[in-house]
């Protein structure tokens, strides 16, 4: 035991609600007090308040549980990973049948081949799948794929793909380490152009396909016409458009088709799940090269996403989504309206929107008002809806975002108060 570690004064490990000061224990023993970014204090509230809480001790619905014991209902959905329902029945059934089986085995289980040929059904591009655990996973693999099918190193890219070296420009990131690779802005065809252009060794195109808003309609057309006169891959990352704007990703609703994609998330509703999908010929090329993790095969999320596919199978689960979302971003709207607030407009497509906010004063007044009348919105990119989003969760959201609204400074013009 670490010199360090706190217990209780019996010796035993403390309960949830022997100790309100999780942040500053998580401090002591995790950098920068979470091991996910987004979840850090300041990433949550933009300021390290020791008030506003970081931790929750349960989920259920589109509800978490604080370790004081208040209930909020959830917007962020773990960031975008659950679209079913915080302990949705359905994966949690699969889950507990996969864990009792016993979930992980010197040889694979069959379920691995299940669900990537469910997958190569659903997704346009997919012939070939590999699993891994978690979207930056993902992503440097396909981009290790496309890198050994073409020869070739360069990759131009735009999008948020995950803290490795490859494309971050993080502090202990040698400058080599990402040489091979540049960033074009969203949307922008001639940046595109120009970047791909500039190096005779262009190995694969790599893009998120929607980024705060949809692109416009010669965006993925360029990128896919490029990647064809080059001899380039195109990759998609799909991780937060899969399972959650199209079951097969945005590249089924914008009818191009990458050569590989990434997705996750949403896949395996809150499961520690990644796949890597592809063009056969493309995929073939991991063959040749080394990508591997212990935990790929591991079948309690294989399991998760196998159920995930069922709620996909029997009703439209996007549409779902999308119908959830355009209500939480309407009755947003209506209360900023209602309340002539400044400072704050609602952004974004409704499987996956956002708040933007002129600065920081507004966001923090916002977010704090809101969540002390019963909901979490997310800081920045994006709020998510889910199927548990139910009429109560969306009055409370309105309410909130009223109580919020009525927070801000005020235009001097006011919509009639809504009931």
């Amino acid at each position: 035991m670490g010199a360090g570690r706190r217990t209780t004064e019996a010796g035993r490990e403390p309960g949830l609600r022997m100790s309100t000061d999780w942040r500053s224990r998580a401090a002591a023993v995790i950098p920068g007090g979470a091991s996910t970014g987004s979840k850090r204090a300041d990433a949550l509230w933009g300021a390290d308040d020791t008030q506003l809480p970081t931790h929750y001790a349960s989920a259920d619905g589109c509800r978490v549980t604080l370790p004081d014991g208040r209930v909020l209902v959830d917007c962020t959905m773990a960031l975008g990973a659950v679209a079913l329902g915080y302990r949705h029945q359905g994966v949690t059934d699969r889950v507990v049948g996969a864990a009792r089986a016993g979930n992980v085995a010197g040889l694979s289980h069959p379920l691995e081949v299940e669900l990537a040929e469910r997958l190569c059904d659903v997704i346009p591009c997919g012939e070939q799948v590999r699993f891994l655990k978690s979207g930056a996973e993902g992503v440097s693999a396909a981009l290790r794929i496309a890198r050994t099918y073409t020869g070739r190193a360069h990759v131009v890219g735009c999008g948020y793909f995950g803290w490795h070296d490859w494309s971050s420009d993080a502090a202990g990131v040698p400058g080599g380490a990402r040489a091979d690779y540049t960033a074009v802005p969203f949307d922008d065809v001639a940046a595109l152009e120009r970047a791909c252009g500039a190096t005779s060794d262009l190995a694969a195109i790599v893009l998120e396909p929607v980024i705060e808003r949809l692109p416009g309609a010669g965006w993925l057309v360029a990128a896919r016409r490029i990647a064809d006169r080059t001899g380039a891959v195109l990759v998609f990352d799909e991780m937060k458009t899969g399972f959650r704007v199209a079951p097969g990703g945005y590249q089924a609703i914008a009818a191009v088709t990458p050569d590989l994609a990434i997705f996750g998330k949403a896949l395996a509703n809150g499961f520690p799940l990644a796949a890597v999908v592809g063009r056969r010929a493309v995929m073939d090329a991991a063959r040749r090269t080394w990508i591997s993790s212990t935990l790929a095969g591991e079948t309690t999320a294989l399991a998760a996403a196998m159920a995930v596919l069922d709620a996909h199978a029997a009703g439209d689960v996007c549409a779902a989504l999308a119908t959830i979302g355009e209500q939480m971003m309407a009755s947003t709207r209506r209360a900023i309206a209602d309340r002539g607030a400044t400072g704050v407009s609602v952004e974004g497509i409704p499987p996956m929107w956002f708040l933007r906010f002129t600065d920081a004063a507004p966001e923090r007044q916002f977010l704090t008002t809101a969540l002390s009348n019963g909901v979490l919105f997310k800081r920045g990119p994006y709020n998510f809806p889910s199927l548990a989003h139910d009429t109560a969760a969306l009055a409370a959201i309105h309410a909130a975002a009223l109580a919020a609204s009525g927070s801000l400074p005020a235009s001097g013009f006011r919509l009639p108060a809504s009931p």
